[in-house]
């Protein structure tokens, strides 16, 4: 991929996206609107913690509620490392993986293809409702809030560091951090919404690492 630097900010002199289907409509559903994960799912999300609300403590509500943000860290962390930047030797296997990820490496500035597409999300979203359903009984409500709240961040975090100036201290991090794994190293900086994983995992990169040391002393 042709990359430059443009005062500070990484840039991409590639075309903004390119067609993946000759399919009209296949080609239609493979775009998606930035807001739309918000849109839909912030719905469900307050509807399952309402569900939650009425059937357990507030107390209790809260605390499981952390523990689906919790596990969304996780699994952002895990499916972008592990799947995503899976590296699929058949053709058939690339040509999947491009259509799943290879594609926003290859056309990060691409804003309509940039979270993902409800064909794809929407069934995701219903394996693991009854995933946590059936791990948590009744509480499953709350983490699958938790979780779902987790997603719309990290689709909503994802869109801003490519398109957005994203000001202060903590949106500038997440912005640097993030075109670092795209232009600098993509077997670094797997989290988009949050670097905990990373550390946990020792995929920091290297120069966020000295950093950090520096400011600690």
């Amino acid at each position: 991929m042709n990359l430059m630097r443009s005062k500070g900010k990484f840039v991409s002199n590639r075309d903004e996206t390119v067609r993946l289907f000759k399919n009209p409509v296949l080609e239609y559903f493979s775009h998606i609107h930035p807001i739309t994960p918000v849109v839909v799912y912030l719905p469900v999300a307050a509807y399952c913690l309402y569900l939650s609300y009425a059937a357990i403590n507030p107390v209790n509500t809260a605390m499981f509620f952390v523990l689906g943000v919790i596990i969304w860290t996780i699994f952002e962390y895990s499916f972008h490392r592990w799947a995503f930047h899976y590296h699929p030797k058949s053709d058939t296997g690339k040509r999947i993986h491009f259509l799943v990820h290879g594609i926003h490496h290859d056309y990060p500035r691409d804003r309509t293809r940039l979270v993902m597409p409800l064909l794809v999300s929407a069934p995701l979203a219903i394996l693991f409702y009854f995933i946590y359903q059936w791990s948590f009984g009744v509480y499953g409500f709350a983490v699958f809030g938790g979780f779902i709240i987790g997603y719309i961040a990290y689709d909503s975090i994802h869109f801003a560091t490519h398109h957005m100036p994203m000001k202060g201290k903590i949106g500038k991090y997440l912005k640097e951090y993030h075109l670092r794994h795209h232009y600098n190293d993509e077997h670094t900086a797997y989290g988009v919404s949050n670097p905990l994983w990373d550390y946990v995992f020792s995929t920091v990169p290297p120069h966020i690492k000295e950093e950090s040391r520096e400011n600690s002393n």
